[in-house]
């Protein structure tokens, strides 16, 4: 079985920014003709503001002959319960409506699919909660089968133990409750989106792979992470072993988010107190 991962589309008809990568990485999807195409979140580039970048967004996805799933990321529902946009009721079912659930199972042969919300992770929440319950019967009424979990943030960034992330990956006391998930169930692989970044590895017996994302890199506005800083996709082939190809498309372009950052995603200006002559 063949599946094509991408991630981190940041698409908009408002702003346009990044859409003209859509077209390079459509044909080569219609090239390459996989099974299953799965979107990793940040489909949208204010899908969590507006529904227009959710409807757009969905629009291009369905003119690709394969069948494709997603799960969302922090652009598309927000994040956490904290900040501008938190995740909430209303972004939720937005997306329910335009795109479809955010946590599904898909067993194709001797493989279980496994997508889920990673933006409520560590926020303590009733729906934290029942989302482990559920992926725990997800993992656990596999039947034998070899599972794949597809998600849009990371466990971690530079490794298992380390602290807090913030934004970049799933704070500890849940990640380590994922990385029990992954041993008891003997998950084959995992794989993720959200850091602009391409890199692949493994947790024990796990293959840990974080997809190119389709739309920019990030420059040295933020901190240095593992990877590349590459545009593109990732084919993973699921068979015996599990093989997962970092593929940089010809035709799409690496912008840069730095160049285009308070146009794309305007920060509030600091105040400025005024003092007495």
């Amino acid at each position: 079985m063949r599946i094509i991962q991408i991630t981190d589309t940041h698409f908009s008809p408002s702003k346009t920014h990044f859409n003209s990568n859509w077209q390079p990485l459509a044909d080569w999807i219609g090239q390459e003709n996989p099974d299953l195409v799965v979107h990793t979140g940040d489909l949208a580039l204010d899908g969590a503001g507006t529904e227009d970048d959710l409807i757009f967004s969905m629009k291009l996805l369905s003119k690709l002959q394969v069948p494709v799933l997603g799960v969302p990321g922090n652009h598309d529902i927000g994040h956490m319960l904290d900040g501008a946009q938190p995740v909430n009721t209303e972004r939720l079912e937005r997306w329910r409506r335009l795109v479809g659930r955010e946590e599904w199972v898909h067993d194709i042969g001797n493989w279980r699919l496994i997508g889920f919300n990673s933006l409520i992770l560590g926020d303590n929440s009733d729906e934290e909660e029942a989302q482990f319950v559920w992926l725990e019967d997800a993992l656990s009424t596999a039947e034998g089968r070899r599972i794949a979990i597809f998600a849009h943030k990371p466990l971690f960034v530079d490794e298992p133990g380390e602290g807090d992330t913030g934004y970049w990956s799933v704070r500890q006391a849940a990640r380590q409750r994922m990385c029990d998930f992954l041993d008891k169930y003997e998950v084959a692989l995992h794989a993720s989106g959200h850091l602009h970044r391409a890199w692949a590895g493994n947790l024990n017996a796990t293959k840990l792979v974080w997809a190119p994302a389709a739309s920019f890199i990030v420059g040295p506005m933020e901190r240095d992470m593992p990877g590349e800083r590459i545009v593109g996709a990732v084919l993973h082939t699921l068979g015996d072993e599990v093989t997962s190809e970092i593929v940089e498309i010809a035709g799409m372009s690496p912008f840069l988010l730095d160049d285009v950052i308070d146009e794309v995603y305007p920060r509030a200006k600091p105040v400025v107190e005024e003092t007495a002559a």
